[in-house]
Formats: C-alpha cells, structure tokens, sequence
C-alpha cells in the first residue's frame, strides 16, 4: 500500500471518534471472550475427567465413547477458538501501534530532510555570497595594483 493512502488510513483509524467507540466495544468483547475461555478451559477439564472415570468404570459402550468423545472434541475446539482470540488481540494492537508508530518516523524523517535540504541550500548560498565577496575585494586590489604598476611604469619611462 502506498505509503500516502496507508498515511490517511491511519489517520482516520486514531483520530475518528467512531473507530474509538467501535475498539472499546471489542475491548468489552475480549473481556466476555476472556470469560469464555475460562468455562471452556474448564469444560474441557470436566469432560475429560468425566472420561476417564468412565474408563475406569470400564463402560465400554460405543454410543457412550463416541458421546464423550464428541463433548471432549466441542470443549476443545471451544478453547483452542478463545484462546487464539485472546491471542491475536494483543497481537493486533501492537502490530497497530507500530505501524504508527512507523508512519509518524516517516513523516519526522520527511520534515527532517526537507529541512535540512533548507539549511543546506541556506548555508550554500551564504558560503556563495562570502565567495562573491571576496571575488570583489580581490578584483579591487587587482586593480588597484594595476593601476600602480601602470603609474611604476610611467614614472620609469
């Protein structure tokens, strides 16, 4: 993405007041995301005792195994799907803030060359002008030396 287009999204998406709202909506719902990772890791807990008691018990019955194994498969992929959440959120939000992080570096990196290609051309223009100076001075005193040459010369003859 071009780094203007990612400038202005990035703009939009940390200074809207809607955006603001819609991510402490998701902060509410990682929360409740957070809650459901607990009873899932606790159902999974649950289910898996249940079934080792039930190994125990020897209740080899195959409608009663293929039950507790469709409960054990639910409660894990219920807490494998939380947790991924849980994960990828922080995960995100850095991600966010450095690419902001990112874009505000290029900007100051930007203004800093920008500036100091002023400065460069300002003390260029300085050091041309002190050049032009003593261009003139020098052109004066080679004058001024010629013309007492001229009146040498004259005096001589």
């Amino acid at each position: 993405m071009p780094f203007s287009a990612r400038k202005k999204l990035f703009t939009f998406l940390s200074t809207s007041l809607i955006v603001a709202k819609i991510a402490y909506v998701l902060k509410i719902a990682f929360v409740f995301v957070a809650v459901l990772f607990v009873d899932a890791l606790q159902r999974v807990l649950r289910v898996t005792a249940e079934s080792d008691l039930a190994k125990q018990a020897g209740a080899h019955v195959g409608a009663a195994e293929a039950s507790h194994a469709a409960k054990k498969f639910y409660a894990q992929r219920n807490l494998y799907l939380t947790a991924f959440t849980l994960f990828l959120s922080p995960l995100l939000t850095r991600t966010y803030y450095v690419l902001l992080d990112h874009i505000h570096t290029q900007d100051e990196y930007g203004r800093l060359k920008t500036e100091l290609g002023q400065r460069h051309r300002a003390s260029e223009d300085g050091a041309i002008a002190d050049l032009k100076k003593q261009l003139e001075t020098k052109t004066r005193d080679l004058e001024a030396l010629q013309k007492q040459l001229s009146s040498t010369d004259k005096k001589t003859v």
